[in-house]
């Protein structure tokens, strides 16, 4: 009986394997693949490359240079490397200067700081602008024992990572107001703890409303946003901001709002000579991003893309040519658009057909559209 079942069993495995496929091996992706020679592989994987530097890990600024990644990736053809930095202040010096570095996220306060106070030679011909960027709320996170900037007077307060954009447009803000604060330059989190213990009064964030850091912040955290009133002295680089609860629940009391400053911000490019090996990178970085604008507009990618318009200005600043050309080329295919849908309404309405029901009748409907518009243009000269 045993030699009847270890028979059984072994016929039953010569079966199972000869009725089952062969495995097969998964395929490696064929970048992944090799073949070339170290110096071609070199080559291709630095031709299309574009560093793009974004701010700290946590922030708005870094999210956005993510997903400039993200959205324009098309293997060796254009590579993005999000870097990550130590915020808006640092990321213009780091344009300036750092090896690697062809574009970068920053504030319209901290490029009139380095042109006006640092002095820096020749920033707006060697510094130009891409896009304006949805605006970043100043965020002045203080204990509930203080009301207002004047209680802070004399006391520690956090202005961020130094480099940090927070760590300059705080400073701006306490300066021309004539309060004198005990500065300290800590990363978020330790700020925060800081601030719990009551070592430090108050915290400062510059950066795109609203951020988990604040909203997911207790109700009974004994923690409050402090205003920050628009007064003439902020008139020049800034612009009103305010928080409501509907944004930060659990620090603004419902049906109220608290007025803050709100700073313009940019993606900026480092203007390279035309012709040149990085400026062709940013060309096409530029290129595409123009060409595939749509892919912001739409979820995962962060709400506040679709606050960006295009054509908006940045005072002060000169749009990189390339985004020029991009940005008339979007213009003039918006107005042909509009043109056009006129035209095929107009066309429509003296038209007694029924709706088109197949591919067929649609193409038969446009080609006489298009005679039609024709003849238009012919009786109109």
């Amino acid at each position: 009986m045993r030699r009847v079942f270890v028979a059984s069993a072994i016929v039953a495995a010569f079966f199972a394997f000869a009725i089952t496929p062969p495995i097969v091996a998964q395929e490696i992706p064929k970048s992944l693949q090799g073949g070339d020679s170290e110096w071609a592989l070199k080559q291709r994987k630095n031709a299309w490359t574009v560093g793009v530097v974004g701010g700290l890990l946590s922030g708005t600024y870094m999210r956005f240079a993510d997903e400039l990644a993200k959205a324009l990736d098309d293997g060796d053809n254009m590579r993005i490397l999000p870097i990550v930095s130590y915020g808006a202040a640092s990321n213009l010096e780091d344009l300036l200067h750092l090896r690697g570095i062809d574009a970068a996220v920053t504030q319209a306060d901290v490029f009139e700081y380095f042109r006006t106070e640092r002095k820096t030679p020749n920033l707006q011909y060697r510094v130009n602008y891409i896009l304006r960027l949805p605006i970043s709320e100043v965020h002045i996170l203080a204990r509930t024992e203080y009301k207002s900037l004047e209680d802070l007077r004399g006391k520690k307060v956090s202005f961020g990572p130094a480099g940090a954009g927070s760590s300059l447009t705080g400073s701006i803000v306490f300066q021309r107001l004539g309060i004198k604060v005990e500065p300290l330059f800590l990363n978020a989190p330790a700020a925060l703890q800081k601030l719990r213990s009551g070592e430090i009064a108050a915290l400062i964030r510059v950066i795109g409303k609203p951020i988990d850091f604040f909203a997911k912040l207790p109700a009974d955290s004994g923690l409050h946003f402090l205003p920050i009133p628009f007064v003439k002295q902020f008139e020049d680089y800034y612009t009103v901001g305010e928080f409501t609860n509907a944004e930060y629940p659990t620090l603004v009391p419902e049906g109220q709002r608290v007025d803050t400053l709100a700073v313009p911000t940019a993606l900026a490019v480092y203007n390279w000579p035309k012709g040149t090996d990085r400026f062709n990178r940013v060309e096409r970085f530029v290129e595409q991003l123009f060409n595939k604008w749509e892919k912001f507009q739409q979820p995962p990618f962060h709400p506040k893309w679709r606050d960006v318009n295009l054509a908006a200005t940045v005072p002060g600043w000169t749009r990189f040519s390339v985004a020029e050309r991009m940005l008339q080329s979007v213009m003039a295919n918006t107005k042909q658009q509009k043109v056009l849908s006129r035209d095929f309404h107009a066309f429509l309405s003296n038209d007694a057909r029924p709706s088109p029901r197949s591919e067929a009748e649609r193409e038969a409907l446009f080609r006489d559209f298009l005679a039609w518009r024709k003849q238009q243009d012919g009786r109109s000269q």
